[in-house]
């Protein structure tokens, strides 16, 4: 074999290697990827069921329910427009309340319920997730 064919071998070789790192790097990026969706975005059908997804809005007052004796919990997430019901089970942040700023991840089940498998309040008076403040931005516009 001449130095020129295994050159073009060698090149082959690492080019292939470098296209199947590729696919498995955009592969793996599409599986941890997390989009953000309003209540309204939900209420109109644009949240798919039984995927990982990102909700934000504010907790509706008086729609907190906790379950005796278990860290569940339900409530209502609403950006002012529509309003999405959530079931999450774990410890909740201190923040966490009613009226408050969060964004949830989780999925969207195929009763219409968000099963929450991490729950975030916003961390002080003047901050809110910015995709949280466009939404109800947006939803006071709707009004």
């Amino acid at each position: 074999m001449t130095p020129r064919r295994k050159r073009m071998i060698a090149v082959g070789v690492l080019l292939t290697g470098m296209a199947i790192t590729a696919v498995l790097l955009i592969s793996a990026f599409r599986q941890n990827l997390l989009y953000f969706y309003t209540p309204t975005q939900i209420a109109n059908g644009e949240a798919a069921i039984d995927k990982g997804i990102r909700i934000g809005g504010l907790v509706k007052d008086g729609s907190l329910q906790r379950t005796e004796g278990t860290l569940d919990i339900s409530f209502l997430v609403t950006d002012r427009v529509n309003e999405i019901p959530v079931k999450y089970s774990g410890i909740l942040p201190d923040l966490f309340r009613e009226g408050q700023g969060i964004v949830a991840r989780g999925k969207m089940d195929e009763n219409g319920v968000f099963v929450a498998e991490e729950v975030l309040a916003k961390h002080d008076e003047n901050y809110m997730p910015p995709e949280a403040q466009d939404a109800l931005d947006a939803a006071k516009t709707m009004e």
